[in-house]
């Protein structure tokens, strides 16, 4: 922000234009389009009966979690509740379904992606909802979830999603910070335009119709010669959009889910969701280009921001260090000695950058006003974990790899892929350009 200030006042002053504020206010513009659209934002109010029939994929979970999220799930009484335990034999998880008096099937393939396939097979009504094992209901989560059927062209519902107890660690803090920005900002702006680029899988709901339509294609299709297990949520979103019907956020269903507490996890948990987005971005760009612009703008700006900052990060290092860059902090009236004057651009720059996100994320801080302490180590972890692990998962989209974070889960294929190369080129492509832009 404050290199961006700075070479704004040299433009006013000398007209030069430099890659670098153009690409901050793309970043701005971005922002009030965002904002613009989401304050035009309306849940759907009316009531819909529909026969929903909820499929519960599941690995392993600890026995009182399961339990609490059957028993929640079973409270608002869908018409039928499938449990679909894949991989290794759980005998907790099926006594937990029998207690319950909930439906349940064993499928020794592991995968979501297969048991999704078994529990739409399994079921009967009109719309269907997945729901993630972890993932606790609250009062009403589904006779909200189902209110904007009643418009038949909408296709696909997701919910408002929050995290279970915030205030653990420093880390569930950052997560909810996360989830709460996607669900102020991102969420209801795509909504207004009927074209929720991914549709949370904790809770999310589709017509029937479309599952079984697309459901080999789900099982199978490939990118990059490779076939991600990764991503569901946002392959199911795709095939709903190109089927024509509209993706949208029901802003008063909500659901809590946890989040992980060791930096180790979280960061295996956000690489995989890098992979998967940045992969189903690029699979899905030629449609939104030619359908959802203003989706693909979005969505190209998600892969290229962390380049860029990564990019700019390296070459005003640089030129910090070596005074390249001399002319332009001039009109900070820095002192002469060299240690002093780095002190002061580096302590500047941190709050410059503080205030910006403090700006452009205040609805957050308005809901949980304690966070705004927390915000300098938000910054710490997007820059240090976000970030890298966003260009990691760009260069390493087309590895064949397994889920990454549940033992027992989806194995990845074991197969020698030429094409992986093709993100290696993108990522290298978009690196120099990005050092190019800090320039």
């Amino acid at each position: 922000m404050l290199a961006f200030l700075l070479q704004i006042n040299a433009f006013v002053k000398s007209g030069q234009v430099f890659p670098f504020a153009v690409f901050m206010l793309w970043v701005w513009i971005l922002w009030l389009l965002r904002v613009t659209l989401a304050a035009q934002y309306r849940p759907y109010q009316a009531a819909h009966h529909v026969s929903t029939s909820v499929v519960v994929p599941v690995v392993d979970e600890p026995e009182d979690l399961f339990r609490e999220v059957l028993t929640r799930i079973r409270e608002q009484h869908p018409d039928e509740v499938i449990v679909v335990i894949n991989g290794p034999r759980n005998e907790i998880l099926e006594k937990i379904c029998a207690d319950l008096d909930v439906r349940w099937v064993w499928t020794e393939i592991p995968g979501k992606r297969n048991a999704v396939r078994v529990g739409v097979g399994m079921s009967s009504s009109d719309v269907i909802v997945l729901v993630d094992s972890d993932t606790m209901w609250t009062g009403g989560t589904l006779r909200e979830l189902i209110k904007p059927f009643r418009d038949p062209k909408v296709g696909g519902v997701t919910t408002r999603q929050r995290i279970i107890d915030p205030t653990r660690t420093v880390l569930t803090r950052w997560a909810d910070w996360l989830e709460n920005v996607r669900n102020e900002y991102s969420m209801p702006a795509m909504s207004v335009l009927g074209t929720v680029g991914c549709l949370p899988g904790r809770t999310i709901a589709f017509r029937r119709e479309i599952l079984v339509r697309y459901m080999e294609r789900f099982l199978s299709e490939r990118f990059l010669g490779v076939f991600l297990e990764v991503s569901d949520d946002r392959t199911l979103t795709n095939y709903t959009l190109q089927a024509g019907y509209r993706t949208v956020y029901q802003s008063t269903s909500l659901v809590f889910t946890d989040a992980p507490t060791k930096l180790g996890k979280l960061a295996k948990q956000q690489y995989r969701w890098a992979r998967g987005s940045q992969y189903n971005t690029l699979r899905m760009l030629p449609w939104m280009l030619r359908k959802a612009p203003v989706l693909a703008v979005m969505y190209l700006s998600d892969i290229l921001v962390p380049f860029i900052l990564a990019g700019c990060f390296i070459n005003w290092g640089v030129a910090i260090a070596t005074g390249r860059k001399a002319e332009l902090y001039g009109a900070l009236m820095l002192p002469d000695v060299s240690w002093q004057r780095i002190s002061i651009i580096l302590g500047l720059t941190a709050l410059m950058t503080l205030a910006s996100l403090a700006l452009r994320f205040g609805r957050h801080f308005a809901y949980r006003a304690n966070d705004i302490a927390f915000l300098p180590i938000f910054m710490i972890i997007n820059t240090v974990v976000l970030m890298p692990v966003r260009v990691l998962g760009f260069f390493r989209m087309a590895h064949n790899a397994g889920w990454g974070t549940r033992a027992g889960g989806f194995a990845g294929e074991r197969r020698r892929n030429p094409l992986l190369v093709v993100p290696y080129i993108l990522g290298a492509i978009m690196m120099c350009g990005a050092v190019l832009i800090g320039g």
